[in-house]
């Protein structure tokens, strides 16, 4: 009898156990999950204008980021932690814009594989001279008094213009453009000094 009553025991908690899911298998482990946010945000619209130099329009470009995005996600388990996450997540996006080749046949402008090869070559090439920049930029953006750095990030914020940084900032359509292509011009006068610097050291 206390045998059978073992049995049962037994029996119910492998029933109610929970199923063990191995990270291998493509489960994030719930640590990761912070880190892979971080670095979609981050690297999200360089990825973006990786895919775009391939693909004949934006909007074929978007979809296939989101595709390369679900696919980061799926294989980020594969991703060894402190490599290179945008090489990684490019090598992805090439992949996928090489398997939709096919969906781009009429368009105007298609570009050959070997083509594609010299562009994914190249980005990875100026990949650490971008970054250099982009650290430069920012640092200049921050030199920005709050209205100009204001007007500067939101004209360039995705799905907005001129007129959406003349109405954030309160300014006439034609003070706007004026005063963009004022800052434009700071910022492009600062990053050539930052970089200048940064050689000389």
């Amino acid at each position: 009898m206390a045998k059978s009553q073992k049995n049962t025991k037994q029996s119910s908690k492998r029933k109610n156990a929970k199923p063990v899911i191995h990270p291998q298998h493509g489960v994030i482990p719930p640590e990761r999950n912070k880190e892979l946010v971080g670095l979609l945000m981050k690297h999200q619209r360089r990825i973006f204008s990786y895919i775009y130099t391939m693909v004949p329009n934006r909007e074929d470009s978007e979809d296939l980021l989101q595709e390369t995005c679900l696919t980061i996600c799926e294989k980020f388990t594969d991703f060894v932690e402190g490599t290179n996450f945008l090489a990684w997540a490019c090598q992805i996006a090439f992949w996928k814009v090489r398997a939709a080749r096919k969906k781009f046949a009429t368009a105007k402008v298609v570009f050959n594989q070997e083509l594609m090869d010299t562009v994914s070559d190249t980005m990875f090439e100026m990949a650490k001279e971008l970054d250099v920049r982009h650290e430069s930029l920012n640092a200049c953006l921050q030199k920005l008094n709050e209205r100009d750095r204001t007007m500067i990030m939101t004209r360039y914020e995705p799905g907005c213009n001129a007129q959406t940084a003349s109405d954030v900032c309160g300014r006439s359509i034609q003070a706007t453009y004026k005063a963009l292509s004022r800052i434009r011009k700071l910022l492009f006068d600062c990053v050539t000094f930052e970089q200048a610097v940064r050689d000389n050291i």
